[in-house]
């Protein structure tokens, strides 16, 4: 079950409690008491605790769910925009209002743009639901190739400028040479990190042509050799989207072997782009 999932039902019964206290209970138990015993009414302690807990998870409730949400970065297929231990701030109402939980967009107010970087609900082949962040490289309408390393839309070449050769590391701790380039989106300029030769799964990051659908979106990760994306996986629907990615309020390097150097501080409270 989804954090979200139990912080909605967490609130609604402690809710339900505070309510039904208030109409019902309340009364009786003041009626049980006479008034010249001098006795104090005595709360439940499921009532007590649900009256302390109430207005606090409401007030997360309304915040994750409208205003803004905390995600952790769980892999480096975002390299090197953004690393593993990354913990982000995603704005839930850039794009619209939306139903807690169902995900239904109940007012509109934008739609993502291409370079945006999104959070979504991704649905696995067993069913399972999962949040996965990528950049918007596509949007409706759009039609999509990606040869030799290079993304096309609309049958125009996205400009890359090379910038360093770097060593990136894998989930299986296993180091590669990469290239660092610059991207130009025409809307966003970004740095991605493309591996040099082929890689064994090469045929996954070949698109020869593909038309984004209405309410979809194509999505791709900025570490272009070590992303599965919507070259593997397919489109974003609109529907799933949580929100947009906009700065890293926290930055975790577990492999650090020094505590005081675990904290990333250069990335405390920068701006995602």
């Amino acid at each position: 079950m989804r954090f979200s999932e139990i912080l909605l039902i967490t609130t609604t019964v402690t809710g339900a409690i505070c309510v039904l206290d208030t109409l019902f209970l309340r009364h009786q138990r003041m009626m049980s008491v006479l008034p010249e015993s001098g006795q104090k009414v005595k709360e439940p302690w499921w009532v007590e605790y649900a009256r302390s807990f109430f207005p606090i998870l409401l007030v997360v409730f309304i915040l994750r769910s409208f205003l803004a949400e905390p995600f952790r970065i769980p892999s480096g297929s975002m390299k090197p925009t953004l690393l593993e231990g990354d913990f982000i701030v995603v704005n839930k109402y850039d794009y619209g209002l939306r139903l807690p939980v169902l995900g239904y967009k109940i007012f509109n107010i934008g739609e993502p743009k291409r370079g945006d970087i999104i959070v979504f609900k991704h649905i696995k082949q067993n069913g399972e639901s999962i949040d996965m962040i990528k950049r918007v490289v596509g949007l409706p309408g759009d039609r999509i190739q990606y040869k030799n390393k290079v993304l096309m839309i609309n049958g125009k070449p996205m400009k890359q400028e090379f910038r360093a050769e770097k060593t990136d590391v894998n989930a299986m701790g296993d180091t590669f040479p990469v290239r660092e380039l610059k991207e130009d989106l025409e809307t966003v300029q970004h740095i991605i990190y493309v591996q040099p030769e082929p890689t064994p799964h090469e045929h996954f990051y070949r698109y020869d042509d593909v038309v984004v659908p209405p309410n979809s979106y194509f999505a791709m990760g900025d570490n272009r050799d070590n992303s599965e994306d919507s070259r593997v996986w397919g489109f974003v629907k609109d529907e799933d989207i949580q929100g947009r990615a906009f700065a890293i309020w926290m930055s975790w390097d577990s492999d650090a072997p020094k505590m005081i150097d675990k904290i990333r501080w250069s990335r405390l409270g920068t701006r995602i782009h």
